[in-house]
C-alpha cells in the first residue's frame, strides 16, 4: 500500500484502500510519506462510490466502517442531498501552548492576521489538527506558507495538519472559508478535508459558536472552492460531528504492481 501511494505522489494527496475484514468494510489511507490515520475526503469518495454502485448498499440508510480510529457510522443521504455523511471519530481536546506569533511565523503571515478574539486549539477529530482563526477572508485566501518550515513546525509540535478558518465566505449559502495544510504527509495543501473540518466543527461546539448545520468553502480559489458539509448529532450521550459530500469519478481502471 505504501509503495502504491509513493508511486502516485504528485497525482493525489492520499490513496484510500478499501477491503472486507471480518465482515466489515475496512479502510486504510496512505500518503506518499506514511500511513495516515484517517482521511475524510477519501472516505467520502470511497463510500459515495460504493453506495452508488452497490444496489444492496444503496438500499441501506446506514453502514458501519472501520478505520484505524475505530468504527464509524456512515449515513446514506444520496436521495435527499446527493451526499453521504461520515461520523467523525470521538474528539480529543489536546493542550495547546503555541502563541499567535509562533503560529503566524510558521504560516508566513503577520501575527495580527490571526483573530485575537478566538483561541488557538489543537483538536484530534481523526488527525491532530491545529485550528487557527483568521481575521479576514482576503488574508485566508492569500496564505502561502513554505512547505519545509511548516513541516518542521508540525513535527516539532506533534501536529498532523494546520486548519485556518474565517467566518466569511464568497457564496451566501456557505458560512466559513477554511484551508488545510498538511506538509507532514508530503504535500502543502489539502483541497477538501473531512478530518480537519470535523475538528473545526468540534472547535465551534466547544467554543459555543455552533449555530446549526454548516456548509464550508475550502481552498484558495475565491470563486471555485470545494464544499464540505457539517452536521451535529447526539449519539450515546456524546456530541459527534458528521461531515459529508459527494464524489466524481475522474479516472477508472486497474493498477498493476510489478
Amino acid at each position: 500500500m505504501q509503495q502504491l501511494a509513493a508511486e502516485l505522489k504528485g497525482f493525489v494527496n492520499e490513496v484510500g484502500f478499501v477491503f472486507r475484514e471480518g465482515g466489515q468494510i475496512r479502510l486504510r489511507f496512505y500518503s506518499s510519506e506514511c500511513e495516515v490515520e484517517f482521511c475524510g475526503h477519501a472516505t467520502i469518495a470511497i463510500l459515495y462510490d460504493l453506495f452508488k454502485n452497490t444496489p444492496a448498499m444503496m438500499a441501506q440508510p446506514k453502514v458501519t466502517i472501520r478505520v484505524n480510529a475505530g468504527e464509524l457510522p456512515v449515513y446514506n443521504m444520496i436521495h435527499q442531498a446527493n451526499a453521504i455523511f461520515i461520523t467523525a471519530p470521538t474528539p480529543q481536546f489536546l493542550p495547546c501552548s503555541l502563541t499567535p506569533a509562533r503560529v503566524a511565523a510558521a504560516l508566513g503571515i503577520e501575527p495580527d492576521a490571526i483573530n485575537p478574539n478566538l483561541p488557538l486549539r489543537i483538536i484530534n477529530g481523526g488527525l491532530r489538527t491545529l485550528l487557527v482563526p483568521i481575521l479576514n477572508l482576503d488574508t485566508c485566501l492569500h496564505v502561502w506558507p513554505e512547505q519545509e518550515p511548516l513541516r518542521q513546525f508540525c513535527l516539532e509540535n506533534e501536529i498532523d495538519i494546520v486548519h485556518i478558518s474565517v467566518k466569511a465566505a464568497v457564496s451566501p449559502l456557505t458560512q466559513y472559508r477554511t484551508r488545510v495544510f498538511a506538509p507532514k504527509y508530503g504535500y502543502l495543501e489539502d483541497p477538501a478535508t473531512g478530518s480537519g473540518n470535523a475538528a473545526f466543527g468540534y472547535y465551534l461546539i466547544d467554543e459555543k459558536l455552533w449555530d446549526g448545520d454548516l456548509t464550508l468553502e475550502q481552498g484558495p480559489s475565491r470563486n471555485n472552492p470545494n464544499l464540505v458539509k457539517l452536521k451535529k448529532v447526539e449519539s450515546d450521550g456524546q456530541t459527534r460531528i458528521l461531515f459529508g459530500g459527494s464524489a466524481t469519478t475522474r479516472i477508472e481502471g486497474e493498477y498493476w504492481l510489478q
